[in-house]
């Protein structure tokens, strides 16, 4: 069961990074790993630096994916957000929080995407 809950994400961040490149955003950075957690995906968006959430479901029986981002995912987002930045000098930089939710059901996949999905003072 977690091989395939893996394999079904692995094939979702690949599909959100796609979306997102579609949308116009560099992607700069995928499974950006620190102590303090891990962001799927770091990417730009003209200036603005975005950090990005992949929630894949291969149906809805754990409800949406946008609903599995919970406070203390949030939190630990936004702590490993900040060490990106500090690490790289560019606190001083526009940067926000997005959300990708990729659905799986009978047909095509249905790719969503929550721009400025939360804040760092939620």
């Amino acid at each position: 069961m977690t091989h395939q809950r893996s394999r079904l994400g692995a094939i979702g961040e690949n599909l959100a990074c796609r979306e997102l490149e579609r949308l116009g955003y560099a992607v700069v950075a995928r499974r950006y790993r620190r102590r303090g957690g891990e962001i799927d995906i770091i990417a730009r968006d003209g200036e603005t630096t975005v950090f990005v959430e992949v929630k894949t479901r291969g149906g809805s029986a754990y409800g949406s994916g946008a609903d599995a981002v919970t406070t203390c995912k949030r939190r630990r987002m936004v702590g490993v957000a900040l060490e990106y930045l500090a690490r790289r000098h560019a606190v001083d930089r526009p940067c926000r929080f997005d959300v990708v939710v990729v659905h799986f059901g009978a047909a095509e996949p249905r790719i969503e995407v929550f721009r400025n999905a939360f804040t760092t003072t939620e």
